[in-house]
């Protein structure tokens, strides 16, 4: 691509897009590098100034795909820290999206708990939730007093700051093959679905794949909904409720990354590496953060 005056560019790859969206107008930026996302960033205040001045507000820019480029060139020719900013700036959005969606169906829930009786779409609504979280089997009719208090620990956010950690982690800052091929963050492995073979898999696991998913959020969704209902993760989501009923406030990242020592085999050695990179890229701050009420913007890389 010739290099065009970086103010004309920006007008010429921001296509707006006429999409049907409930609240927000919805727009396409084409990005053919990282610095048309630099650019991006920048006309939003999305910066690392702009994070030093206290400001938390995240825009709503979500990453469509993940180019290869990122994996075989840019990732190799910027600085290491240039590399984390854009990559914690492009997945913060897709986090705090995912858990968006979790806090409106933990909102529907609270009300419907709240409720002595229950309009069949409620029933429908609540047995559905409980059976997405596995807190109900497939063949359920109803959902129990117990079920319900059992749900309501499981429809929670997860802390951005882990989340951010882990997907730094898991995907090498979305340089991984499996990040590159199938948009997957978070390592997740699935038996029988659509996913990634592993060169190096651990015996006694079965024939388990590595997750793909159609987008990055998708892979942010799916993680998400791993942690709040897998058994691997009870002590996180009993802790995280513990310290909701205690503060009224949601649980910070750190409160909660002891509790996530069966995400790998490496163990207290992973959490370990969790609390450094939360520490030392001072991600507790993004547990204070919010989406924007502006526009949506979705970026695609350019072919």
């Amino acid at each position: 691509m010739k290099r065009i005056h970086r103010n004309i560019r920006m007008v010429l790859i921001l296509l707006v897009v006429s999409l049907a969206a409930p609240a927000w107008a919805v727009e396409t930026f084409v990005f053919a590098s990282y610095k048309d996302i630099d650019d991006l960033f920048e006309k939003l205040d999305y910066t690392q100034e702009a994070w030093q001045r206290g400001i938390r507000e995240i825009p709503r820019v979500y990453i469509q795909d993940i180019p290869a480029q990122w994996r075989d060139k840019t990732s190799k020719e910027i600085s290491v820290q240039h590399k984390k900013r854009i990559f914690f700036r492009v997945l913060g959005p897709l986090i705090f999206n995912a858990n968006e969606k979790i806090i409106a169906e933990r909102a529907n829930l609270e009300k419907m708990i709240g409720n002595n009786t229950l309009s069949v779409d409620e029933q429908s609504s609540l047995l559905e939730l409980a059976k997405k979280y596995r807190v109900v089997d497939d063949e359920a009719v109803e959902v129990s007093k117990e079920e319900m208090a059992e749900l309501l620990k499981r429809v929670d956010i997860v802390p951005p700051s882990i989340a951010l950690a882990q997907g730094a982690n898991e995907s090498g800052w979305g340089t991984s093959r499996f990040a590159e091929a199938g948009h997957s963050l978070f390592g997740q492995w699935t038996w029988g679905g659509n996913g990634i073979a592993s060169k190096g898999k651990q015996e006694g696991k079965g024939d388990y794949k590595v997750a793909a998913f159609d987008t990055p959020l998708s892979s942010v969704q799916s993680y998400m909904l791993n942690i709040n209902r897998h058994n691997s993760y009870a002590e996180f989501r009993e802790k995280r409720a513990q310290l909701r009923r205690m503060t009224g406030k949601n649980p910070s990242g750190l409160d909660l990354v002891e509790t996530l020592k069966s995400y790998s085999q490496k163990g207290e050695a992973y959490v370990q590496e969790l609390k450094n990179l939360i520490e030392y890229n001072k991600l507790a701050a993004a547990d204070s953060a919010y989406l924007s009420d502006g526009e949506v913007i979705e970026m695609v890389p350019g072919k």
